[in-house]
């Protein structure tokens, strides 16, 4: 049962009823298809999002048929998500398209949907009711629950696709369920994302990437240390407003996403202050190439928009804590806008693109994500903020909640705000960090981030 306060605290079993493969309505052709040299940046790890919906007004059975049935129409069009990672001839992935289809879980949970703790998913979500993927590029599972309700947990490959696609792909997976037409298909034409000939490489890339084999071998650590763990607040419109006012000055509005990661970096660095404040933080914010890419040419931007894969750079900002610490927040902000600046321009991922060339085929990966032990902390704040999530509707409702989950190892956390369902102008986040910095969090910044519980829910 929950607490008087809304938090949550029942144990969750979750019981593994069928196990099944879905693929593609109709075989396609066997083929292969290529990464791009954006694609060739992500690392190998997956990513997960989930959505719970109540138990439906209508009789809620055959729902797993529904998510089942339209899946497999889905596969049609975003054929890759039921391919296979395998390596070239060089060494590099590549999607083998071989109709292998994906794992679909079907489970029970014994267990009302108001009775979850959303706030920590590390204890109810992660290995619950989002699938480890083990098999191809995707795995989904949909468990039902005691109260009639459904959780529909998926697991991405990310080397395969970005967040923004996923995303399309599950409103397209909705739309079929309730037999609409899809109103964005997915192009897979790597050809728009080719270097160019002779390529054009800005020196300053070499800030943000690096080959993976000129790095140093990693420390050998037997201490104990502060570990990544996952929790998800939510924050409310009035305060994202309030922070934005603060973040901005001199007639400089900046956004509302460079706003909060400015709040967040300054507060994530008051976890170390008082240990040494000569160490460097860093923060990278995700930027989405898409609509860059296709500037000037209104047929490229047409397909951009719907381009299935990897279009994204990552650049970063370094600050010392203690300048971070002493900054007002409008100072902070004002250089998180300074360092994106070069990659909302279409050069920026022209560049990227020649500059993977230009080492392939080594592996190469954002800079950001290189940290070690001794390090400030680092971060990178990635957007679902254009997340339609009130479209992810099978035909019962539209989700209760929703968030994404992305576990990962190494020191860099990872934050992914997406809108709320509750509210509009509210935002859900998730919040991969160290404990000490969430610790630090839930204690200065309380009146900002708050812990998703079933009162806020409205669950």
């Amino acid at each position: 049962m929950g607490s008087e306060k809304g938090e949550f605290t029942v144990t969750v079993t979750v019981t593994v009823t069928k196990t099944d493969m879905v693929a593609p309505l109709v075989p396609f052709q066997e083929h292969w298809l290529p990464f791009t040299n954006l694609d060739l940046l992500t690392p190998p790890l997956d990513f997960c999002v989930f959505f719970c919906y109540k138990k439906p007004v209508s009789a809620s059975s055959g729902m797993v048929s529904v998510l089942k049935k339209a899946l497999a129409e889905a596969l049609l069009p975003y054929y890759a998500l039921s391919c296979e990672v395998v390596p070239n001839a060089l060494g590099e992935p590549e999607l083998q398209c071989n109709n292998r289809g994906l794992d679909f879980v079907e489970a029970y949970a014994d267990i009302e949907l108001r009775n979850l703790n959303f706030h920590n998913p590390d204890e109810s979500v992660e290995g619950k009711f989002v699938p480890k993927k083990k098999h191809g590029v995707m795995a989904v599972q949909a468990t039902e629950l005691k109260c009639g309700g459904i959780v529909v947990g998926c697991s991405f490959d990310h080397r395969v696709s970005d967040t923004y696609k996923a995303n399309m792909f599950l409103v397209s997976w909705a739309e079929l369920a309730q037999s609409k037409l899809i109103s964005m298909l997915p192009s897979f034409r790597r050809s728009l994302l080719n270097p160019r000939r002779p390529g054009c490489v800005d020196p300053s890339l070499d800030d943000f990437y690096v080959p993976i084999p000129s790095l140093p071998p990693p420390e050998e650590n037997n201490e104990p240390t502060d570990h990544l763990i996952s929790r998800i607040y939510y924050v409310n419109a009035d305060q994202l407003n309030e922070l934005q006012s603060l973040a901005s000055s001199n007639g400089d509005k900046r956004s509302r996403l460079k706003s909060f990661s400015a709040y967040l970096w300054k507060t994530v660095a008051t976890y170390t202050a008082d240990k040494d404040r000569r160490k460097i933080s860093k923060l990278g914010i995700v930027v989405d190439g898409r609509t860059r890419l296709g500037e000037g040419d209104p047929d490229k931007a047409n397909i951009m928009r719907s381009h299935f894969g990897n279009v994204l750079s990552i650049p970063y900002g370094s600050q010392t804590i203690g300048e971070l610490t002493e900054k007002p927040l409008c100072s902070v902000a004002k250089q998180v806008h300074e360092f994106l600046k070069p990659a909302t321009k279409k050069e920026h991922f022209l560049g990227v693109i020649d500059w993977v060339e230009a080492h392939r085929p080594e592996p190469a990966m954002t800079r950001v994500y290189n940290v070690v032990k001794d390090d400030g902390p680092a971060l990178v704040v990635s957007s679902g903020l254009r997340f339609p999530v009130s479209k992810v509707d099978f035909g019962w409702c539209c989700p209760a909640f929703g968030s994404y989950n992305f576990p990962w190892g190494g020191l860099c956390g990872y934050v992914m705000p997406m809108p709320s369902t509750v509210r509009d102008g509210d935002w859900v986040v998730y919040m991969l960090l160290l404990k000490g910095q969430l610790e630090q969090i839930e204690k200065e910044a309380a009146h900002v981030f708050s812990p998703s519980t079933f009162d806020y829910l409205h669950l």
